[in-house]
């Protein structure tokens, strides 16, 4: 072992200590992010209703637009920082952190300009019905003057993590979330302020974590970062895009799939004994308390994101795959607690959101037990695509990241409805679950063999 490289606890430290150093930090920063959304829906459930609800869950493909861009810079830069410091390159490494940051800024920026310009083409687009779009409106006008600090928070803190403070991390999205929480009871429930009072609330939130990421930015540790790092440069931006892709179109692949979800409710809703409103509030609440789950798995995968960069870069294959497995054996023990609790408590979670009608909660319920049937091996693709991303892998990423969402989903989204009418929407959900499942097994595994012969040659050397 190379002084650089023992020096580096990444490189040295027990993997199981580095998962728990970096993985409750990133799972408690990805569930503050979740609830973000959850929370304002609450409150807007108990204060507006099921139209309030709904309104939310057309809003949501521009979350998720906020969360792709910052996966985009945010991973792309941390993974190739903590690469590039593996390679023992510490005159390069500043680049990365510098030109996220930048691109972070600017991404943000744009999509809160686009999202103002075309605010109502965008709202049909994402499926609003006509009793919903008021409140759509009233709410996307002021949560996309956030979205440049929520990218900006989103991507910074995997900059953070990247640089060695998993517990920094895990602060700046904690105190956002806290404030949202506190002004969400202030302005909607006693100051009756309604969907204008959740988004404010958000807004305020978001603006005050990001001030913290500013701040450590420019006391980053590792590397000192000076003016001339945050001058974009296209060979280190190219490269944060291509390892950042993976994540990127994970996640641009889960807002095309909202929207066809929305669109397809709404269509198919109209045409049952629900109408079009009904299937869209229950629906969101359903993926929105699939997001935390879904968080911790994500969370997890990213934890072990610096393990698996630097070890890589590093040439310890074995540190490697300990540290994949590790979330994986994790990651699938969470999956099934989440999975028992959507099956026996669907109507109870239902009921923290408002209340309803009967037929609100008959479709709740089904779409709960049936769409997320799968969900205990739902966090394999998440945690794999991540894998591929830290170890410099980016176009196996890719495709992974687009097996559930785009290449099964979408398809079965179209043909199912065609014969089942609205329930052959909530069985697609399995059935993609099993087959993007069953190629990412099928992947890590071959990847697996790939680093032992990497390990047998560096041996011969």
């Amino acid at each position: 072992m190379n002084e650089a490289i023992k020096n580096n606890p990444l490189g040295s430290e027990k993997v199981s200590k580095l998962m728990v150093k970096f993985s409750v930090p990133s799972i408690i920063a990805m569930l503050v992010g979740a609830l973000y959304n959850i929370v304002d829906q609450l409150f807007i459930g108990q204060a507006v209703g099921t139209l309030g609800n709904a309104a939310t869950n057309v809003a949501f493909p521009l979350s998720t637009s906020c969360i792709s861009l910052a996966l985009l810079f945010g991973i792309g830069g941390a993974s190739c920082f903590n690469l590039t410091m593996g390679r023992g390159d510490r005159k390069s490494a500043p680049y990365f952190v510098g030109n996220s940051v930048v691109m972070l800024a600017l991404s943000g920026v744009f999509l809160c300009a686009v999202t103002e310009i075309f605010l109502t083409p965008l709202l049909v687009l994402f499926g609003s019905p006509d009793d919903v779009m008021p409140y759509a409106q009233e709410y996307v006008r002021i949560t996309a003057v956030g979205f440049p600090f929520l990218i900006i928070t989103t991507g910074g803190c995997h900059l953070i993590r990247a640089d060695g403070s998993p517990g920094m991390s895990m602060f700046c999205n904690i105190i956002g979330a806290v404030v949202n929480t506190v002004l969400d009871a202030w302005f909607v429930m006693v100051l009756d302020w309604g969907m204008a009072g959740a988004a404010y609330a958000t807004v305020i939130g978001q603006v005050i974590s990001t001030a913290i990421v500013i701040v450590y930015l420019f006391r980053f540790k590792t590397v000192p970062l000076t003016k001339e790092h945050f001058s974009i440069k296209a060979v280190y931006l190219k490269k944060i895009v291509s390892i950042g892709a993976a994540s990127f179109f994970n996640q641009i692949a889960m807002m095309i799939v909202q929207i066809v979800v929305n669109n397809s409710l709404k269509h198919y809703g109209a045409l049952s004994e629900y109408g079009a409103s009904i299937p869209l509030a229950a629906s969101g609440i359903v993926m929105k308390v699939n997001q935390i789950m879904f968080a911790i798995v994500i969370g997890l995968g990213q934890g072990t994101q610096p393990i698996e960069s630097f070890n890589y870069g590093a040439k310890q294959y074995k540190r490697v795959r300990e540290a994949y497995r590790l979330a994986i054996i994790t990651g699938t023990a969470i999956s099934l607690v989440a999975f028992a609790a959507f099956q026996i408590f669907p109507r109870e979670i239902m009921s923290l959101f408002g209340e309803g009608t009967e037929s609100y909660f008959e479709f709740g319920i089904k779409f709960f037990r049936i769409f997320l049937l799968f969900t205990w091996i739902n966090g394999v693709q998440p945690i794999t695509t991540t894998f591929f991303t830290s170890i410099g892998k980016p176009i196996k990423g890719t495709f992974l990241s687009l097996t559930r969402q785009i290449i099964f989903f979408l398809p079965l989204m179209v043909i199912l409805p065609l014969f089942y009418g609205i329930d052959g929407i909530i069985y697609t959900g399995p059935v993609a679950d099993f087959l993007s499942a069953a190629v990412t097994l099928g992947m890590v595994a071959f990847e697996f063999r790939a680093m032992k012969k990497l390990e047998l040659e560096d041996t011969k050397v």
